[in-house]
């Protein structure tokens, strides 16, 4: 195995270890959900296996990633999908009142009454 295989597939192993336990999941669970071997979740994240397209498949939708990203570096210190979730679902609620204030303060500098 050449030395970019060896860090791929340390990079992949390491990534579904990080991925796992934003979401909270044991090695346990992890298999349970993707009908896989918690023999096999254990062997993937400790670098003594390769993963077929299949089984990448499975645990990229498990993990709610795509399958590319298993292979992109992760953060350890990101936050966890929940709070991820809840930041871009705050931000979205102070956009859309700054839309509808902006639009109010157009709306009263015009002049027009107000529609009943």
């Amino acid at each position: 195995m050449t030395e970019k295989m060896l860090q791929t597939k340390e990079l992949l192993s390491l990534n579904i270890k990080i991925l796992r336990k934003k979401w909270g999941f044991s090695q346990e669970k992890l298999a349970e959900y993707t009908s896989l071997s918690s023999q096999t979740i254990s062997d993937i994240e400790g670098c003594r296996t390769w993963v077929s397209d299949k089984t990448l498949e499975r645990l990229a939708n498990v993990l709610n990633v795509d399958v590319f990203q298993l292979f992109l570096p992760q953060n350890e210190e990101n936050d966890n999908p929940e709070a991820n979730l809840y930041n871009r679902i705050t931000k979205l609620k102070n956009s859309i009142k700054e839309d509808i204030d902006k639009r109010l303060d157009q709306f009263y500098l015009s002049g027009k009454p107000f529609p009943q």
